[in-house]
């Protein structure tokens, strides 16, 4: 009886590993700055695919960096990581990557998009909430007098 995988949204599968593990930034030391330890030495580090996932599961739930369940490792990890890669334009380049692929297999109409939204000020805003709960129950003038 074969046992059949179940992913989250979160999960990285074998396929998808494969297809973006060679653009995940190298870690490099910074060669002006002075380690106590050498290359090789000390705790060794959060594999890149547990940090992605950790990553994926933040971003997927909308969860606190602190509260990543522990099967991700530290949120503080997971977060730096977060952060070097974003810096590196890794995340920009696995979306193109998928965007291609996608192309490949389902065409994307580049020649058709749409846009749509709206923004307007709240003109009878003041009626319905009163004044700034910051000045309620103040004495005095609420206007401020700027120069002179």
């Amino acid at each position: 009886m074969s046992e059949k995988k179940s992913y989250q949204a979160w999960t990285i599968s074998d396929e998808f590993w494969e297809a973006i593990k060679g653009e995940i930034p190298k870690k490099e030391r910074d060669p002006a700055k002075t380690y106590k330890n050498a290359p090789g030495q000390g705790r060794k580090p959060m594999s890149a695919r547990k940090a992605l996932e950790g990553i994926f599961y933040v971003l997927r739930t909308g969860c606190q960096w602190k509260a990543l369940p522990r099967e991700y490792g530290s949120g503080s990890t997971v977060h730096r990581r977060f952060q070097e890669w974003l810096a590196a334009g890794f995340f920009e380049k696995i979306w193109s990557k998928g965007l291609e692929q996608y192309d490949e297999l389902e065409g994307i109409g580049w020649e058709w998009q749409s846009l749509d939204g709206c923004m307007v000020k709240a003109p009878l805003a003041l009626e319905s909430v009163g004044k700034n709960p910051t000045d309620r129950g103040k004495n005095g003038d609420k206007t401020q007098c700027f120069g002179g």
